[in-house]
C-alpha cells in the first residue's frame, strides 16, 4: 500500500473529529443562551472552566498521568487560558444576554478568517495557498446562504454586544496559533491546564462581582452548564488540541463553518425543519470551503510518501 493510501484512514479520522468538534461547539451557543438566563455570565463561565478542568484532571489521574510541573509550561497554560477561555467565553456569554444564539454563531464563524489573516501577516507558520484563501471565501458565502442574508438585519442592534463577539473571535484565532506551542504534550494536558488556569482567574472575579451564593439558577440553566462544561468544553478541548497539531491551526478553525450546517442538519432530522434551495447551495459551499482548508495538497502527500 502506498503512503498516500495509508494516510487516507488517518486523515478520515481527523476529519471526523473535526465534525465532532464543530457539533460540540455548535451546541455551545444554545447552552450559553439557556444558562445565562438565570446565571450571571462571569459565574457561568467560571463554573464552566472549573467543572471542565476538574473533569479532565480526574481523567488524567485515572490514566496514571500527571500535569507538567515546569513553570514555563504553566505560564503558557495561563496565556492560553486567557485567549482561549477567559476572554472569549466571558465575552460571548455576556453578549448572548442580548444577542441571539444564531447571530452569535454567525459572527463567531469568522474565526478561520482571522486565523488566516494572522498567519499571513504575522506568524507565517503555515503555507498560505490559493486553496486556503478559496476556503475562507467559500465558507463565508456558504454561511450567508444557509442562514439567509436577512439574518444579518440584526447587525447594528446591540452593536457593543456584537463587537464583543468579534473580539472573542479574534481571541480564538490567536489561541489556535498559540496552541501549536504545546506540540509534544498529550492533548489532554493543555486542555486541562488552561481550563484550570481559567477557573483560577475567573472564580475570584465571580465572587466579587456576582456573589454567586445569592443566585437561584433554574434547573434548565444548571443542565445547560453541565452540558456546556462536559461536552462543549472538556471533550471539545481535548479534540481541539489534537487537531491543532494534526491538521494545523487554520484547518482546525475551519470547523467554525461546519457548526451551522450541522445545526441545520439536526433540525431537518429531528425537528422536521426544511431547507430552501439556497440553503442547500450554501451547504455545498461550506463543505467545499472546509475541504479546501483541510485536505493536504498532492505535493504534501508526495513529500510525505
Amino acid at each position: 500500500m502506498s503512503a498516500p493510501a495509508a494516510q487516507a484512514p488517518a486523515l478520515a479520522k481527523e476529519i471526523a473529529l473535526l465534525a465532532v468538534l464543530a457539533t460540540l461547539w455548535g451546541a455551545s451557543y444554545t447552552f450559553i443562551k439557556i444558562g445565562v438566563e438565570t446565571i450571571p455570565p462571569i459565574t457561568f463561565i467560571a463554573a464552566r472552566t472549573l467543572i471542565a478542568g476538574g473533569l479532565l484532571l480526574a481523567i488524567i489521574k485515572m490514566r496514571g498521568l500527571s500535569l507538567p510541573s515546569d513553570p514555563a509550561i504553566w505560564k503558557r497554560f495561563l496565556i492560553q487560558a486567557g485567549i482561549n477561555s477567559v476572554i472569549p467565553f466571558t465575552l460571548i456569554a455576556w453578549a448572548e444576554l442580548t444577542v441571539d444564539a444564531g447571530l452569535a454563531t454567525i459572527l463567531n464563524s469568522t474565526t478561520p478568517i482571522f486565523t488566516f489573516l494572522l498567519t499571513v501577516l504575522i506568524t507565517r507558520h503555515e503555507a498560505v495557498t490559493t486553496r486556503k484563501l478559496f476556503g475562507v471565501v467559500a465558507g463565508v458565502i456558504g454561511i450567508s446562504l444557509i442562514i439567509g442574508l436577512e439574518a444579518f438585519n440584526g447587525l447594528g442592534k446591540g452593536l457593543v454586544s456584537q463587537l464583543a463577539i468579534v473580539v472573542a473571535t479574534i481571541s480564538y484565532a490567536c489561541a489556535a496559533i498559540f496552541g501549536r506551542g504545546f506540540k509534544g504534550l498529550d492533548p489532554m494536558m493543555p486542555a486541562a491546564g488552561s481550563l484550570i488556569c481559567g477557573a483560577v482567574l475567573l472564580i475570584p472575579v465571580s465572587l466579587v462581582v456576582d456573589q454567586p451564593w445569592t443566585i437561584a439558577p433554574s434547573a434548565y440553566s444548571i443542565l445547560a452548564l453541565l452540558g456546556l462544561s462536559i461536552f462543549s468544553t472538556a471533550i471539545a478541548f481535548v479534540i481541539y488540541f489534537r487537531l491543532i497539531h494534526t491538521l494545523g491551526s487554520v484547518s482546525t478553525t475551519s470547523q467554525a463553518y461546519l457548526r451551522v450546517p450541522i445545526g441545520v442538519g439536526i433540525g431537518v432530522v429531528f425537528l422536521g425543519e426544511s431547507l430552501t434551495s439556497t440553503a442547500w447551495l450554501g451547504l455545498l459551499c461550506v463543505i467545499a470551503g472546509v475541504a479546501a482548508m483541510t485536505f493536504p495538497s498532492r505535493r504534501k502527500l508526495a513529500v510525505t510518501a
